[in-house]
This record gives C-alpha cells, sequence and structure tokens, in this order.
C-alpha cells in the first residue's frame, strides 16, 4: 500500500507556473511507477504525466507535452510536476497516484493508488 499527499497548487496568471509536489511512502525499498491526474470543473479525470520507478522513462498527455515536465527524486520520495505555460484550460485539481503492480505508463487503470489532489487554478 501506498499513501501519497500532493502540495504546490495554487492561483496564477495565465502563462505562470507552479511546481506540483506528491510525496509518497509504501513498502521499504519500494519506488512506484507514478503519475499526474486532473480532474477539470464538469470533465472526468484526464491523464497528465507519468514516470518509471526509477525515473529512465516519461509519458506525457498531448495537451501537456512540452509545458510540463514530471520527475522524480527517489531519496527523497517525492514525484515532482513543472508546469509551465499554464493557461486556463490547466485549472484543475491535480492528483499523483501510484502504481502499485507496476505496467505500462499508458495503462491508466493500473494506477489505483491516489492521493487527495491540489487545486491549481489559472485566471486569465
Amino acid at each position: 500500500q501506498v499513501q501519497l499527499v500532493e502540495s504546490g497548487g495554487g492561483l496564477v496568471h495565465a502563462g505562470g507556473s507552479l511546481r506540483l509536489s506528491c510525496a509518497y511512502s509504501g513498502r521499504a525499498f519500494t519506488a512506484y511507477n507514478m503519475g499526474w491526474f486532473r480532474r477539470a470543473p464538469g470533465k472526468d479525470r484526464e491523464f497528465v504525466a507519468a514516470i518509471t520507478w526509477s525515473g529512465s522513462n516519461t509519458y506525457y498527455a498531448e495537451s501537456v507535452k512540452g509545458r510540463f515536465t514530471i520527475s522524480r527524486d527517489n531519496t527523497k520520495n517525492t514525484v515532482f510536476l513543472q508546469t509551465n505555460s499554464l493557461n486556463p484550460t490547466d485549472t484543475a485539481i491535480y492528483y499523483c497516484a501510484a502504481q502499485l503492480r507496476t505496467a505500462p505508463l499508458a495503462d491508466t487503470r493500473a494506477f489505483t493508488s491516489w492521493g487527495q489532489g491540489t487545486q491549481v487554478t489559472v485566471s486569465s
């Protein structure tokens, strides 16, 4: 089992940036494939980005590619999402999630452990 706590959300103007963090804890000496998802008002959950347990590979939704960067520091059990060039359509609650059982990063159903989310609001 893994626990995840997101932080770093806030209110920014269009064009601004935020760095989201997700601190995770689970089995000792275990790193998980991790992902970021978001839910905008009135919309379903949307995949944003994912990273392998070692940080060797990443995968991004087309809507954020080139603007967002996912990274991790396994010594601190933390995953980051650097969000740049934000626009109002990025407004959402951002969740981090873990694959308790390793699967392809694009397999969103494999992300089964979730944090509570952090709000990102982008004003125009």
